[in-house]
Formats: structure tokens, sequence, C-alpha cells
């Protein structure tokens, strides 16, 4: 799973525990605003930047133009367990 920037190193575990919506054995448990008791943990996998996006912006016949890049940071997490 491919996440935003969390602040947690390489290797280590990391649980979330506001979850939204669980599926145990075909049922669907929506939360309001969460599922109570839920918990999905799991071990980050690396730290790193998607591709660049080229931004590009000008206005005609005024001689303006501005070339800019970005690069998102992602954090990768494998989900180990989801647990009620």
């Amino acid at each position: 799973m491919y996440a935003e920037k969390l602040d947690v190193a390489s290797g280590e575990k990391i649980v979330f525990d506001e979850i939204l919506v669980v599926s145990n054995n075909g049922e669907l448990q929506i939360g309001a605003p969460v599922v109570s008791g839920a918990k999905v943990e799991g071990t980050v996998l690396q730290q790193g930047k998607e591709k660049k996006v080229v931004v590009f912006k000008y206005k005609p016949k005024k001689d303006y133009r501005k070339k800019q890049g970005h690069r998102q940071p992602f954090t990768k997490v494998k989900i180990e367990k989801i647990s009620l």
C-alpha cells in the first residue's frame, strides 16, 4: 500500500487504528466515523518519491513562461494483519 509520507523509519512496525470500513467474511462494517476496535498492522518497506510531474505555465504573446517540477513523497507499507 502506498500512503502519504509518514514519519516512520523504514523497517519499523506501524499500526493504523482509525479505520473507516472493514469487511469480515463478506460482512461489511462501516464506521460512524470510525469502526471501534478495528486496527491494521503493517511494516514500512520504504520511503520514496513519485515520478516527476512537470508544471508548465505560460501566457501567450506576453513572454511569460515558467517550468517547474514536483515529486510527491510517499511511504510504502506492507499490510500484515487486519483485526476487529
